[in-house]
């Protein structure tokens, strides 16, 4: 079984079905065409793969890292089912996974807010 996601941005959800359950949200998002940027290519370097999980799926995650929290905290829009798309690597038990993806970005490597 290959899963699911569901990316939601500005009220529109896109489904993606993966062909591998190895993969991160970031490089399923990149894959998939869905706009998400990734900067640091997922070495914890910055917060640009910030993504929302829905509350439902939160606490079905493994808890982030002490590096993935300190990048969070960087980051703009954050809220309390915040993580970094490049530290979830998908299962078969996050078919259906539901994500946002939001309006602004924070790469902490220039200091500046991206819009």
């Amino acid at each position: 079984m290959v899963p699911n996601i569901i990316f939601k941005k500005n009220n529109k959800e896109i489904l993606v079905k993966e062909k591998s359950d190895k993969l991160t949200i970031l490089e399923v998002a990149q894959n998939n065409g869905i706009e998400i940027e990734g900067a640091c290519e997922g070495s914890l370097a910055c917060s640009t793969c910030h993504i929302i999980v829905d509350k439902e799926w939160y606490n079905k995650l493994k808890e982030p890292s002490w590096d993935e929290e300190d990048m969070l905290d960087l980051a703009t829009g954050l809220t309390v089912t915040s993580r970094l798309g490049c530290q979830i690597v998908l299962s078969k038990e996050l078919d259906g996974l539901k994500v946002t993806l939001p309006s602004s970005k924070n790469d902490v490597r220039l200091n500046k807010n991206k819009y």
